[in-house]
């Protein structure tokens, strides 16, 4: 089955160039340009994984964030915050949501390493099956 993988992004370039990559790495994208919408999108569709970008106008990545956690449902949707400022800068909101998000990547990311962090969350993220004897 493939996973399905929302991008909220405000940068539409970045977007396009995540689509293009999520695509031909076999996964299905929605995409949204602000927390709004991508919340939206996220409670209207299944989703396996979001790639959150932090630096937003309207709401910020942590205040999305904050939104899916304040959702039982979202409990444990993995999540990969997106910056592309360096995590220094973003120390008092990491530590503030430390064990809330998977992991944090710095734009420019490089691609592999990237579809390497998504495909652990996703992996990690599945029910271990039961062998039923």
């Amino acid at each position: 089955m493939t996973k399905r993988i929302l991008m909220i992004e405000d940068d539409k370039g970045m977007v396009a160039l995540g689509r293009l990559m999520l695509e031909g790495a076999g996964y299905e994208v929605l995409s949204a340009y602000d927390g709004p919408t991508g919340l939206q999108i996220l409670r209207t569709n299944q989703v396996d994984l979001v790639l959150l970008d932090i630096m937003m106008v309207e709401m910020d990545g942590w205040e999305v964030l904050d939104e899916i956690r304040s959702d039982n449902a979202f409990r444990d949707l993995p999540v990969i915050m997106l910056t592309a400022r360096e995590q220094r800068e973003n120390i008092q909101s990491v530590l503030e949501h430390k064990g809330q998000f998977y992991d944090y990547v710095v734009k420019p990311f490089v691609v592999r390493d990237l579809l390497a962090t998504i495909r652990r969350a996703l992996t990690e993220s599945q029910p271990q099956e039961q062998n039923e004897g």
